[in-house]
C-alpha cells in the first residue's frame, strides 16, 4: 500500500488519516474519531472499552479493522487502530453522540474531495495552498514551495526507474543536502531546532531555492547517465547537490554572509503575528 499521513480537521479537532493510492481510500485513526464524537482528550480508553464490548457481541466491524503506524502527541510512529469510511459508518452507529451524523457528512466530504483530486490535480495545489496560507506561509514562499514539490516529484520518480526504493531514497536525499548545504538532513534540522517537523516547511526562501535547484540538478543529471541502482545513483546525487553548492557559494560572497539559516518557520511566523499585533495597537 502506497501511505500518505495527512491531519484532517473536523470542527478544529485533528483526526490522523492515511490515503492508500492503490484502493483509493482513506483510512481514519479510530481512536481520534471516538475522541471527537465523545468530546475526550484522549478517545483510547472509550474506544478500548467500546472495542471489547463490540468483539464480545461478535461485531465484524470491530474484527476488519486493522493497524497503520501514525504519528503519536509524542512525535513517534505507533500503531494506531485504523477504519475506512464504510467501517467507521458501522462504528458511529456504537457511539451516541450529537456529532455522529456532521461527522459522516465530514467523512463523505474528505472521500469526495480527494478523488476530485486524484481526476485533477489542479485541486491537490489549491488545497496546498490554501493550507500554507491558513499557516501564515507568505505567497512568495507558497509559490517556491509549490515548484519544490514538483520537483521532487520529477527526482523521485527518476529514482524509482533507477530501482531506488525504500530507504534508499532518504540516504540520496541526505547526500544531495550534505553537498550543497554542508550540512546532513538531521543536522540540518537540528541546526534549526527541528524535530518531527518538515525541513523544507522551515527553510527560508534562498535555502528552498537552492535545495530545489540540486533536485532538480540531480534528476537531469540522472536522466542524462541513466544509473542503474544505489551506487551510481549516489555519485549523481553528489553532482546535483555540488550543482547548488557552486551557486550558493558564489551567492553568499556577493552578501558577505552564509544563507544557511537557523530560523524556523514557527519563529518566522511567531514575528510577523508578533508586528501584526503591534501595529493594531497603535492604530
Amino acid at each position: 500500500m502506497t501511505k500518505k499521513q495527512t491531519i484532517q480537521l473536523f470542527e478544529q479537532r485533528k483526526v490522523r488519516t492515511v490515503w492508500d493510492d492503490e484502493q483509493e481510500k482513506w483510512y481514519f485513526s479510530v481512536v481520534d474519531v471516538v475522541g471527537v464524537l465523545t468530546d475526550s482528550v484522549d478517545g483510547r480508553k472509550y474506544w478500548n472499552k467500546l472495542k471489547q464490548r463490540l468483539k464480545e457481541e461478535g461485531n465484524e466491524t470491530v474484527t476488519n479493522c486493522h493497524q497503520l503506524k501514525m504519528r503519536a502527541t509524542d512525535g513517534k510512529m505507533r500503531l494506531t487502530d485504523v477504519a475506512d469510511t464504510e467501517q467507521l459508518f458501522r462504528l458511529i452507529q456504537s457511539i451516541p453522540s450529537p456529532k455522529a451524523e456532521p461527522f459522516k457528512l465530514w467523512m463523505a466530504q474528505v472521500a469526495s474531495d480527494r478523488l476530485d483530486q486524484i481526476q485533477d490535480p489542479e485541486l491537490s495545489i489549491q488545497q496546498a495552498m490554501t493550507d500554507y496560507r491558513r499557516l501564515g506561509y507568505s505567497e512568495q514562499w507558497i509559490n517556491q514551495r509549490l515548484k519544490s514539490i514538483e520537483v521532487r516529484k520529477e527526482l523521485t520518480d527518476e529514482w524509482q526507474r533507477c530501482g531506488i526504493e525504500g530507504q534508499q531514497y532518504a540516504t540520496l536525499t541526505d547526500i544531495i543536502t550534505q553537498e550543497w548545504a554542508g550540512l546532513t538532513t538531521k543536522n540540518y534540522k537540528r541546526f534549526k531546532g527541528l524535530r518531527k517537523e518538515s525541513l523544507r516547511d522551515n527553510m527560508t526562501n534562498l535555502e528552498l531555492a537552492l535545495n530545489t535547484l540540486a533536485e532538480a540538478a540531480t534528476t537531469e543529471i540522472s536522466k542524462q547517465q541513466q544509473p542503474s541502482g544505489l551506487i551510481q545513483s549516489k555519485r549523481v546525487a553528489k553532482s546535483g547537490g555540488g550543482v547548488a553548492k557552486a551557486a550558493r557559494k558564489q551567492l553568499e560572497t556577493q552578501l558577505g554572509r552564509s544563507v544557511i539559516s537557523s530560523v524556523n518557520a514557527r519563529q518566522v511566523l511567531e514575528a510577523k503575528a508578533t508586528t501584526q499585533l503591534e501595529q493594531d495597537n497603535d492604530e
